[in-house]
């Protein structure tokens, strides 16, 4: 049996029993809906404080086993932190530490959403349930066993009292619609290669269909007559054929150019000549988190019905050493016409993107380009896993993006693009070598991926670090944490709708 989580919202008039959550801020005073509910106990909530140091820090929390009085079971008491200070991303996170903190044994739980400064907006609401929803994913359908200390299937309903719950129902179906989409990308960042492998994914993606997304799926004979040299050349040592998924959603005016977004989608990564260590090399099946995320935002996207007009591409290839697999010392020609030196074949995501980046740029004309890849350790070394790398030809975009990483909390670095770095990619041989060497890794990196933009408006986004072995926090507990999903929809919601 699945896990299950629901959520309701109800008046502030609801009555409340069993275990019952209350917010407070630094002050510590309850709303006035709680502190009805706290009176028959008199100064619980300042003694109960006291013992244990609780003094309101946001994402605090103080629990009340049994309170006397009440009539209740258990009474947990959450910190908002400074009156007033509360921004949208903190109210995300305090839903999603909640989850964490509802004892197993709990399957209901109700939520009063008011402060001493008032009832949360329906808007803010909607923020809280949010958190409980990405905060609630656990990916474990391969486990047919469940250790002694491991909780059986867990199955939750949280009642949210509300001072207009028909308006944070609305507000919520939005958000919901997004939980959802990076609960799409974290299933395939998690699944393992032998399932994932690229024709299942693009089954997977083609599920798009269902939420009237345009789905288009090529296969090797079609990329083929495309020129995708480059992309091809990387899935060629591998038994099962390379694909590229084409997903549209038209929501916004008619013939109005899209945004496109673009993945890369290695479902395994070996190195392949340039065979990788075999330690850790089992992380490989995330090296599709940016296709993943696309996928992601796509169903997000069209979910709650985004009033704009996307595109989505995705190359899926798995990167194998058999016999006829690229090696070093090969040249390329991508769709473009420029030629590209193999120097290392697991710089192989940036071959990937060539084709899919001039491709979309091609067919689709769009108003700008994001791509996202687990593409270089280099960008972990520079960034560690609390920023994605940006690197971009458009500083409008690299700024909303910027932006749009503080409001998610998936937050993005700019890195340089100059013309020092671009001549380190310059090739004896060939238009290009697809390496740079060690120096500044992530950095040519991006600069070979700049020479199949022209001068579309792009963006890359370096993911290596964030999309999976993901930090664990309030908000993502699994490996796959489906990181981008947010920050693009929020792009697209603030700056490309209405």
């Amino acid at each position: 049996m699945p896990d299950t989580l629901k959520i309701t919202f109800a008046p502030l008039s609801s009555p409340v029993s069993g275990l019952a959550v209350i917010l407070v801020g630094s002050d510590l005073r309850p709303g006035p809906t709680a502190s009805a509910l706290l009176a028959p106990a008199g100064d619980l909530l300042n003694r109960a404080a006291a013992a244990d140091g609780f003094k309101g820090k946001a994402g605090s929390f103080l629990d009340i086993v049994a309170p006397d009085k009440l009539g209740l079971d258990r009474l947990i008491v959450a910190g908002c932190g400074k009156p007033g200070e509360a921004s949208e991303l903190d109210r995300v996170k305090l839903g999603g530490g909640l989850i964490g903190r509802l004892p197993d044994a709990a399957g209901e739980a109700t939520v009063v959403l008011e402060t001493g400064e008032g009832a949360l907006s329906a808007e803010e609401a909607a923020d809280f349930a949010l958190g409980l929803r990405l905060r609630f994913y656990a990916f474990d359908r391969y486990k047919t066993k469940r250790k002694d200390n491991e909780e059986g299937p867990r199955k939750r309903q949280i009642t949210l009292l509300t001072a207009d719950e028909k308006a944070a129902r609305k507000a919520f179906r939005a958000r919901e619609a997004v939980a959802d989409g990076v609960d799409v990308a974290r299933d395939l960042v998690n699944e393992p290669p032998n399932v994932l492998h690229p024709q299942e994914f693009a089954r997977r993606a083609g599920a798009l269909a269902d939420l009237g997304v345009e789905v288009e799926v090529l296969g090797e004979k079609e990329m083929k007559k495309l020129g995708m040299g480059a992309l091809l050349a990387v899935g060629q040592g591998s038994a099962r054929d390379s694909q590229l998924v084409v997903m549209q959603w038209e929501g916004g005016k008619d013939g109005e150019a899209p945004l496109a977004f673009i993945g890369k989608g290695v479902c395994f990564d070996t190195g392949g000549i340039s065979l990788k260590p075999g330690e850790g090399m089992q992380d490989m099946k995330g090296d599709m988190g940016g296709a993943a995320a696309v996928v992601g935002l796509m169903h997000a996207l069209a979910a709650r019905k985004a009033k704009v007009n996307a595109v989505g591409l995705i190359g899926l290839v798995e990167n194998m050493p058999d016999g006829s697999a690229y090696r070093p010392g090969d040249i390329l020609t991508s769709m473009s016409g420029q030629t590209i030196e193999i120097i290392n074949t697991d710089a192989e995501g940036r071959l990937v993107l060539a084709d899919l980046l001039w491709y979309a740029k091609d067919r689709f004309k769009p108003k700008f380009m994001i791509n996202l890849a687990t593409l270089t350790g280099a960008i972990m070394v520079a960034l560690g896993q609390e920023h994605a790398g940006l690197f971009s030809n458009d500083d409008a975009l690299a700024t909303a993006l910027g932006r749009a990483g503080l409001e998610t909390g998936e937050k993005v670095w700019r890195m340089p693009l100059t013309a020092e770095y671009d001549k380190l990619i310059d090739s004896q041989f060939a238009d290009m070598k697809n390496t740079g060497g060690r120096q500044a890794g992530a950095i040519t990196a991006a600069q070979f991926l700049q020479r199949f933009v022209d001068t579309t408006p792009w963006a890359h986004l370096d993911v290596a670090g964030t999309a999976m072995n993901s930090v664990k926090s309030d908000l993502n507990r699994s490996w796959g944490g489906g990181w981008g999903v947010r920050l693009l929809d929020r792009l697209v919601r603030d700056r490309h709708e209405g």
